[in-house]
């Protein structure tokens, strides 16, 4: 019989057992250890699921909320209308515009020789009701679940689109402003001295700034934007990470192995990334969800404020100033109070549960 095996088995016997092997157990022991300290705190593991359910609502928002239907079967063809734009002689229309399905003759036209597939929402965070009897705000019912605004707006449809708008903003500002003041961090904890020196003057003065009082001015002579605010926000957002990773580096600067791989000849670099780095991102982590939290309200203040998105952007900010303007619907100051304090309250329960899991006390075995 012939024992010899065919090239490459061994590699493929290999593959085949790590698919098998459960994913949580592929991690290090302290690893595992840190995530089922997260799962155990039951109100942090929750609220992450619901904060990742509320956001993938949000991010399917056309779907969900849009004054087009998301399919059109008309004479035997299907269209998509909630991806793409058709003229309204698709439809049977009279003229080469875009076609508005909210039209009665369309939608007449539609209905004699197809169907329209709705999201549940059929508004979108601009569009208009086209009942002229109603007055806006105009309070709750089934057409607009959460009634309208004082321009007729679907309060649920711009709430939606506007907790997207929101969460993808918080998420970049954090991303970018970590981005920053890990690498300011780590630059002025390991290498000490002047730079160290230096660089914390800077972060007195520039601490010191009356950010609100910049942002005004910006706000006067810039146009403001999603990434017009982003890069101002930016400017003043970055230091929360700077004195959490400056101390990580300065303790392990000076540790053996760091010092033994700067003796081998190992360049700053990459002792920064591979021996340090590591360690100062465990106390990174913990931090993430309360900037993400900061950044959500930084926007949300400034939208309230009108030096924020333009105007008629979807945003939480402009429902919570349309609520104070218009005390006698409640429904727009409650709606906006409710979802903002549960936003915050998820994402708070995910940093402690975070904080919990990092906590050496509560991992050690």
């Amino acid at each position: 019989m012939d024992a010899r095996v065919k090239p490459g088995h061994d590699v493929e016997e290999k593959r085949k057992g790590r698919e098998n092997i459960p994913m949580t157990a592929r991690f290090s022991p302290l690893t595992r250890r840190r995530f089922a300290a997260f799962r155990a705190n039951r109100r942090g593991w929750v609220s992450l699921w619901l904060f990742l359910a509320l956001f993938a609502v949000t991010l399917l928002a056309e779907v969900v909320a849009n004054d087009r239907p998301i399919l059109v079967s008309y004479r035997g063809q299907l269209y998509v209308p909630v991806a793409r734009d058709y003229p309204e002689t698709t439809f049977g229309g009279d003229f080469l515009t875009y076609t508005d399905y909210r039209d009665p003759y369309v939608a007449g036209k539609i209905a004699e020789s197809g169907w329209a597939l709705w999201p549940p929402i059929r508004f979108d965070y601009q569009a208009v009701g086209t009942d002229v009897s109603k007055t806006h705000p105009a309070a709750p019912s089934a057409e607009n679940p959460l009634g309208t605004d004082d321009q007729g707006r679907d309060v649920a449809a711009r709430l939606i689109y506007g907790l997207r708008l929101s969460i993808l903003f918080g998420l970049a500002l954090t991303l970018v402003s970590s981005l920053v003041g890990v690498g300011a961090g780590a630059v002025q904890g390991y290498f000490g001295g002047r730079i160290d020196l230096v660089g914390q003057r800077f972060l007195e003065i520039w601490g010191g700034l009356p950010h609100l009082l910049i942002l005004i001015i910006v706000a006067s002579i810039i146009a403001p934007g999603f990434w017009t605010l982003l890069l101002v926000l930016t400017l003043f957002s970055w230091t929360s990470l700077v004195g959490v990773v400056r101390a990580e580096f300065l303790r392990a600067r000076n540790f053996d192995y760091v010092c033994a791989a700067k003796a081998l000849g190992m360049d700053d670099f990459r002792v920064m990334r591979r021996h340090v780095l590591p360690n100062a991102m465990v106390a990174t982590l913990t931090f993430l969800p309360f900037i993400l939290s900061s950044s959500i309200v930084a926007l949300t203040a400034l939208d309230f404020l009108g030096l924020g998105l333009p105007p008629g952007s979807p945003s939480l900010g402009d429902l919570l100033r349309q609520g104070k303007e218009n005390l006698q619907a409640p429904w727009l100051g409650l709606t906006g109070f409710i979802v903002v304090a549960l936003l915050l309250s998820l994402l708070v329960f995910v940093g402690e549960a975070v904080r919990d899991a990092f906590d050496p006390r509560k991992t050690t075995p």
